[in-house]
């Protein structure tokens, strides 16, 4: 329903349009049923008179009328703004409102009496009483007119507010009954260990038949050397972003240097936790990827490799325009912090890049994913099925949120004393923080969200993480929800030691285990989270149980103002949309790492009925979506 911002009652303010002289090369036209009504009447048109849009189609040339007809300018123009009002706003608005018309009227009225004294000797406008009486009669009628024009307005903001709460309330009734049938896709219950659309979606990363060939080393631009920064999750999104710079700058790519320095403190290096040979290999055809910088290379450069830091989220040309040149005169080129610093919004064929870096070419060394299966085997035997749980409780992490956990004194002493190692976070308002949605669930809410939405307590359920701030005593509420609850180290006590030193290694391991589960869920919105959603809906939307956490933090805050059904009812409304459906998001929106759309194409069936009764999700909100835009406009 679209709001005609031009309608009369919407204004406050009246126009004044200047009395300005013809050009006698241009024809003015006047229909001829309003010169007939003024030359023949000597009153103002009758009401309606001016309604008709096809009185333009039998015209007289308004110079014609103004030499031939002794008609001031004045008049015209008063008489052509009188015909504008009627002809652009219609009969149906002016019918509807007396007040419209009443003001349409006097405003004639005072024109015609200020032609009057412009037009004495005119036939038309000739006084038929005395002077006096007019000269009465003109101040009654402006009085009255400033009266009119004064309730106009009143009316007008009346009016106005009126009609903005009848458009706002069609707006919410057309998306009431949007999602009102939207939720008919939704009436059975949900099933929270898969989604019954995954059979219509698969996993598509093919280049395109236009996609260029890699050009060869020594044809590239030059050497593309990265830095990456963060864990092992923020530098996996570094790497696969490096692949598709290089590949924009027609550059040869050397094996991306992973970060020490950070709070994990881990000097694993590439060749450690990724399988290099794999990668460069599998990548063959898109860029070329070295080890290492050529020596003779390196020997022929007068100045040590140019080092710089690109802005986040850049876009491609911002590396042709402003990284390319200096590649080009400098033959080596170092990137450094390179995390999240290219656009999300790619073409298509660079988005099938972006994929076939992160979920093909980037593979564990051999004894992470061995061990990382065997985790996922003693799994399976213990249940047919199980939950991943990736929680982010760690002491540094709670910190850097500035939320608050229920802890006391104690908890604002240590997480306060942790944040000073970030000069620049600014102060928050823990409760503020939590109202936005911003703070992780604590492993108590985890359990209570999860038996809310139909987990049994029997459930096996594997947690990955690292530190638990508070420990045992942190953990207990979710043990006692979930008795049956396993970790890496209570599975592979001997066969973990030499993983224990590094962090980034053992974060593999969890990576392994969540990607193999049924379900995965996450207290928070971090890295991990987003690969891993994003993997997962690539390799066929395996149930991804993200917490909407803005309306679950209200939730779990009163729920002891309501009983258990009705928490666990309103628990699975609001989650609707983070279950891990195929089309949570629209194509293009979010970010692509969470939600890789270009690499997830619909089967050819998509558009028929399945064997058991159901269409796809998509094809249910498309057409639901242009129905209800059809009745907008």
């Amino acid at each position: 329903m679209r709001q005609n911002t031009k309608h009369p009652i919407k204004r406050l303010s009246v126009t004044v349009i200047p009395m300005i002289k013809p050009n006698p090369n241009i024809r003015h036209f006047v229909p001829n049923r309003l010169l007939k009504t003024h030359r023949n009447h000597r009153c103002p048109p009758r009401k309606g008179a001016f309604e008709n849009r096809s009185d333009f189609r039998h015209a007289e040339p308004l110079d014609q009328v103004v030499r031939g007809e002794r008609i001031g300018w004045k008049m015209v123009t008063h008489i052509m703004l009188v015909y504008w009002h009627e002809s652009r706003f219609g009969t149906v608005v002016l019918n509807q409102m007396g007040v419209a018309k009443a003001w349409r009227f006097s405003f004639l009225s005072t024109n015609l009496a200020l032609l009057q004294h412009q037009n004495p000797e005119d036939e038309c406008w000739r006084p038929t009483s005395p002077a006096k009486f007019q000269h009465k009669k003109s101040i009654s009628l402006s009085v009255v007119c400033g009266f009119m024009l004064f309730g106009l307005g009143l009316i007008s903001l009346l009016t106005g507010h009126m009609a903005s709460d009848l458009e706002w309330y069609s707006q919410r009734l057309i998306q009431r009954t949007f999602y009102s049938r939207l939720d008919e896709a939704y009436r059975d219950p949900i099933d929270v260990w898969h989604s019954k659309y995954t059979k219509y979606y698969y996993g598509c990363s093919e280049k395109g038949r236009h996609f260029a060939p890699v050009a060869r080393e020594h044809l590239s631009n030059g050497y593309l050397l990265i830095a990456t920064s963060g864990g092992l999750n923020q530098q996996r999104t570094g790497i696969t972003d490096a692949v598709v710079v290089a590949r924009i700058l027609n550059a040869t790519l050397v094996v991306p240097e992973l970060d020490h320095q950070s709070y994990w403190k881990d000097d694993s290096d590439f060749i450690n936790i990724f399988d290099v040979n794999w990668f460069i290999a599998y990548l063959a055809k898109d860029v070329t990827i070295v080890k290492k910088v050529p020596h003779k290379v390196m020997r022929s450069m007068e100045k040590p490799p140019y080092t710089m830091r690109v802005p986040r989220k850049s876009e491609p040309e911002y590396y042709v325009d402003q990284v390319l040149p200096i590649l080009l005169r400098r033959r080596v080129l170092q990137l450094t912090k390179f995390d999240y610093r290219l656009s999300n919004n790619l073409d298509d064929e660079l988005q099938k890049l972006r994929c076939r870096v992160n979920y093909h070419a980037l593979r564990f060394t051999k004894p992470i994913r061995e061990l990382g299966q065997r985790l996922v085997m003693k799994m399976r035997k213990m249940a047919d099925r199980f939950v991943a749980v990736h929680l982010r409780f760690e002491p540094d992490m709670l910190a850097f949120s500035g939320c608050y956990f229920g802890g006391g004194e104690k908890e604002r002493r240590e997480l306060s004393e942790i944040r000073k190692r970030w000069t620049t976070l600014p102060d928050l308002s823990p409760d503020g923080e939590r109202k936005r949605g911003k703070c992780p669930l604590s492993p108590h809410e985890v359990g209570l969200m999860l038996r809310a939405l139909g987990f049994a307590n029997d459930t096996y359920i594997y947690v990955a993480s690292g530190e638990i701030y508070g420990g045992d005593e942190t953990m207990q509420p979710l043990k006692d929800l979930f008795p049956n609850i396993y970790t890496k180290e209570m599975l592979a006590d001997e066969e973990l030691k030499p993983f224990l030193p590094f962090s980034s290694r053992l974060a593999a391991i969890d990576y392994i285990v969540c990607d193999e589960s049924d379900v995965f869920v996450t207290n928070n919105n971090g890295n991990m989270a987003k690969i891993l959603a994003g993997r997962r809906r690539y390799m066929g939307h395996k149930r991804t149980i993200r917490p909407n956490a803005k309306k679950l933090s209200a939730l779990l805050m009163a729920r002891n103002e309501m009983d258990w059904d009705t928490f666990a009812r309103k628990v699975k409304a609001c989650q609707i949309g983070f279950m891990g459906e195929p089309d949570e998001m629209r194509p293009g929106r979010g970010e692509f790492h969470e939600y890789p759309s270009s690499c997830v194409c619909e089967k050819p069936s998509v558009d028929e009925l399945s064997k058991d009764g159901y269409r796809s999700f998509k094809h249910i909100t498309t057409n639901l979506t242009a129905k209800d835009e059809s009745v907008m406009h």
